[in-house]
């Protein structure tokens, strides 16, 4: 029973399976997701309409729960695009579960710039193109809602 209480206190999944257990939240720093609607904008293999989500997160100072407590962060904005249907409404609530949870970005070094103590993605991919396919993380990507689906699920998001 010791054994189990101290796993589940380091990480909410099972030792052996790895199901998560209760609600998994994570530690991203404060920030603010904001989400509007362009009937007139076109992600390539969709008609037209698209979700729009905002990401803005300020400079901060590290938490005892980030990789370097009392260490300042910088912060970041990031936008990203689901198509206007009802899987794209789908994945938008949970994206918004998951940001609640605080599981959508953490601090850490940036895989573009390098760059150490900054907020960054975390593991649940967006697409910030509505153009230029999987390379360029836009549209068209056909299979982009299942994965985005199933990356939530494994965090307990569904």
């Amino acid at each position: 029973k010791k054994c189990l209480d101290k796993a589940l206190a380091t990480k909410s999944c099972c030792p052996v399976c790895n199901a998560i257990v209760g609600k998994l939240m994570g530690n991203q720093p404060e920030g603010r997701m904001k989400v509007s609607y362009n009937r007139q904008l076109k992600l390539t293999g969709y008609g037209s309409g698209a979700i729009v989500i905002d990401y803005v997160f300020k400079d901060g100072i590290q938490g005892p729960e980030h990789p370097n407590p009392g260490k300042p962060y910088k912060g970041t904005t990031r936008t990203a695009y689901l198509p206007y249907n009802s899987d794209g409404k789908q994945v938008l609530h949970l994206l918004q579960q998951s940001f609640g949870q605080r599981l959508t970005f953490t601090i850490g070094t940036s895989s573009t710039t390098g760059r150490s103590n900054t907020v960054v993605w975390n593991d649940i991919h967006h697409k910030t193109s509505t153009y230029g396919g999987p390379s360029m993380h836009g549209y068209p990507d056909p299979g982009y809602l299942k994965r985005v689906t199933e990356e939530l699920a494994a965090k307990g998001i569904k």
